[in-house]
């Protein structure tokens, strides 16, 4: 059974799990499916998707009208949306942005281009969970495919688990869509669930490192 966050008239938050597909895979039922059947759902409309690695929010309207305002929110980047991950890299800047065109590379891959004529924005702060360990929030002003896992790989800190992007095999790819805010009908939602899968996500480290994080829209980020 899928988590539901929240629900209400307009719109379903959900919590998607890492693994699972957003959509129907050679039969096998995706997010998008389980969540209108849970819900004996006619009519509900995918507003956005995470990659079936990622584990975390996703939102999903329950009216046409609620469907164009929320897709409009996301096409013109006013929907607030905040990851959590982590590499076992250093990367090459504690913080800072990464912005630039993405190109398709081998086997499914993305990588960044030094062009930007419709560049990925991604905003990232850090800090060490362990030795060995490093704490990523991300702040994507873009939807692009792969946008975060690319931007971490291009500051040499590929997300741990993301073994496309040549980072160190683990118990799952460590990229999680922690906060996410919009509005509907002139009304503010905000909307945060920490990770429940994932040995060093659930180290008592993480809650201590993210102690400073817990209100993302609040902090001071990289202009991207």
């Amino acid at each position: 059974m899928v988590s539901i966050v929240h629900l209400s008239d307009d719109f379903v938050v959900v919590y998607k799990p890492a693994g699972c597909d957003f959509h129907d895979d050679h039969g096998t039922p995706g997010l998008f499916s389980r969540v209108r059947a849970q819900l004996g759902e006619s009519e509900l409309y995918p507003v956005h998707r995470l990659d079936k690695v990622t584990s975390g929010l996703v939102v999903m309207a329950r009216s046409a009208s609620v469907n164009r305002e929320l897709c409009e929110q996301f096409r013109e980047a006013r929907v607030e949306k905040y990851y959590l991950a982590i590499s076992a890299k250093k990367p090459t800047k504690k913080q800072g942005a990464v912005i630039g065109d993405m190109a398709p590379a081998r086997r499914g891959a993305w990588r960044l281009t030094r062009s930007t004529n419709n560049p990925a924005r991604t905003a990232f702060l850090s800090t060490s969970l362990v030795p060995g360990l490093r704490l990523f929030l991300l702040k994507p002003f873009t939807g692009k495919t792969h946008q975060l896992r690319v931007a971490l790989k291009s500051v040499g800190a590929p997300i741990l688990g993301d073994t496309n992007y040549a980072a160190e095999p683990a118990d799952r790819v460590y990229l999680h869509a922690y906060q996410l805010s919009f509005s509907v009908a002139g009304h503010i939602y905000c909307f945060n669930r920490l990770p429940d899968v994932g040995e060093h996500f659930l180290r008592p480290e993480f809650s201590v490192a993210l102690a400073g994080w817990a209100h993302p829209e609040q902090l001071t980020w990289p202009r991207a």
